[in-house]
């Protein structure tokens, strides 16, 4: 791996509007640019937007949906790539040639090469199929780069997997916090008023982006998806209202320890930049941890409990 300068950002999508978002997306690369960035990413769906299609039809969907490679949205990716001699990614709905639609991440190259994430672990829509490959390739500028988007994290098997396949950074894309949940010490709804009102009051809302429902959970977990893997980690999501939830932001980048380089707790879109220092990846525990694994005592993880349901189920709380 080289030494490269990497962002990561956040901001607050508008459902199924297209063109706004990729304006964002267009304005944000540029102030990268000018920072010397060398890869960004942007959050999960921002381009078609996220929780609002959980209640559109199979129709609606298919028509904010766009082919890969060849749709608009990732022809402007791959067109802003060229021009700042970026790698870029960002989240969109893709229609696949099998004629299913999937929750797809776009990485854009500026070598004219772009790949295309299908989320794992997805459960947004029954229109919406599940991805069945992991994502990792080899980036112009050196890396070679995984990809896991937003539930695709919580399962550590994954960040695992995107290990042993070489991965040395690791986009994970996310649209979360300020969700309820089952788990009663997992994140929490947010009241929508104290967004409305983060003009007048920005420390009411941005001490719950930072605290259980939203950074204060991240924390729990993130860092050992870098750390336990030797991994760099790029963390983007979500900001704000999204239909009737708050997404709480937090943009963060990570070294293989675990340790934070850069973030914000901003209730507004934000950028963090962080330099990724190639040298410390070698000796990080992680890394050393992976020589020491005993594969052949591992066969049980390949084998079904009988517990397993799909993950909408998990995530909804549907028992079997």
């Amino acid at each position: 791996m080289k030494d490269i300068r990497v962002a990561s950002v956040q901001f607050q999508h508008r459902p199924g509007e297209k063109l706004f978002n990729l304006g964002r997306i267009s304005q944000f690369v540029s102030q990268a640019a000018d920072a010397g960035v060398a890869m960004i990413a942007f959050p999960e769906m921002c381009i078609t937007g996220y929780w609002h299609v959980r209640n559109l039809s199979r129709e609606e969907i298919d028509r904010l949906a766009e082919p890969f490679p060849g749709g608009a949205s990732t022809e402007e990716l791959r067109i802003l790539s060229s021009r700042y001699g970026m790698t870029i990614g960002a989240g969109l709905i893709e229609r696949g040639e099998d004629g299913q639609l999937y929750n797809g991440y776009v990485v854009a190259m500026p070598d004219g090469r772009a790949v295309c994430h299908r989320k794992i672990h997805e459960f947004i829509s029954p229109h919406i199929s599940v991805g069945d490959q992991y994502t990792v390739f080899d980036d112009p500028h050196g890396c070679r780069v995984g990809v896991l988007t937003c539930y695709d994290n919580n399962i550590a098997e994954n960040a695992r997997i995107n290990a042993l396949l070489g991965a040395e950074i690791l986009l994970a894309p996310h649209q979360t916090g300020g969700i309820p949940s089952r788990s009663p010490r997992a994140m929490g709804a947010i009241d929508l008023e104290l967004w409305h009102r983060r003009a007048e009051n920005p420390g009411a809302i941005e001490a719950e982006l930072r605290g259980p429902k939203g950074r204060g959970w991240l924390m729990r977990w993130l860092p050992a998806r870098a750390h336990d893997n030797g991994l760099f980690l790029i963390f983007s999501n979500g900001v704000g209202i999204d239909d009737d939830e708050v997404r709480t932001g937090n943009a963060m980048i990570l070294d293989p320890y675990g340790e934070i380089l850069a973030e914000t707790g901003r209730a507004a879109d934000d950028m963090v930049i962080a330099d990724l220092d190639a040298s410390q990846q070698p000796l990080s525990s992680g890394r050393r941890w992976l020589r020491a694994r005993r594969p052949e005592l591992y066969a049980p993880l390949c084998v079904p409990t009988g517990q397993e349901i799909e993950t909408w189920k998990v995530r909804f709380g549907v028992e079997e």
